[in-house]
């Protein structure tokens, strides 16, 4: 259960997120609606969030699989809800994702530099971070310095977000639900 009201009350702000989350998400997002209660702060997000969609420097395959690896690390169920339904619509393999929160036991599933991302970002979600100089240099040489920035920015985006949604309460929303997820994938919602 949420440690704050899903129903806040309704200002222009809210109304209008509301509007965008059904339009581009079929529901109303969670943490919108939690957010709500600060309309200043729901904006800023908002329009934090639009702008960081529009950085193209990471391949889309990448940035899924770090914000994943950091969002099961940390446990926000939410958050891995939400990135199989965002992986499903990039058209990504859902068994592979599936296999996120336990990668290293399917390391056969993954690329080296797949396997070096989640690394990447589980090492700086730990507190405190545990990134290695080798495990930066080895990611800068393979991205480039535009890409592994990106990598860098988008694992602290993820932890904001998961931090975010794990102290408010929000659990899975059902959008794997909207998803082919594999049995025995562990996501909450799916077939397993």
């Amino acid at each position: 259960m949420a440690r704050i009201s899903l129903t806040p009350r309704r200002t222009l702000t809210l109304r209008l997120a509301e509007w965008y989350s059904r339009r581009a998400y079929g529901e109303v997002l969670q943490p919108a609606l939690a957010m709500g209660h600060h309309p200043r702060v729901l904006r800023s997000y908002f329009s934090f969030e639009s702008k960081v969609a529009r950085w193209k420097a990471l391949d889309p395959a990448l940035k899924l699989l770090a914000e994943m690896a950091s969002a099961v690390t940390i446990g926000c169920s939410w958050c891995v809800d939400f990135g199989h339904w965002h992986a499903d619509r990039l058209g990504l393999p859902l068994e592979k994702v599936s296999k996120v929160p336990d990668w290293r036991a399917h390391e056969e599933s993954f690329t080296d530099l797949e396997r070096l991302v989640m690394e990447y970002a589980e090492a700086m979600t730990a507190t405190p971070p545990a990134v290695t100089d080798e495990l930066a240099e080895s990611l800068r040489r393979r991205l480039g310095d535009t890409a592994f920035v990106e990598l860098t920015t988008m694992v602290a985006v993820e932890n904001l977000r998961s931090r975010t949604n794990s102290a408010l309460g929000l659990h899975s929303q059902g959008f794997s639900d909207a998803c082919a997820i594999p049995p025995g994938s562990g996501v909450p919602g799916g077939a397993g």
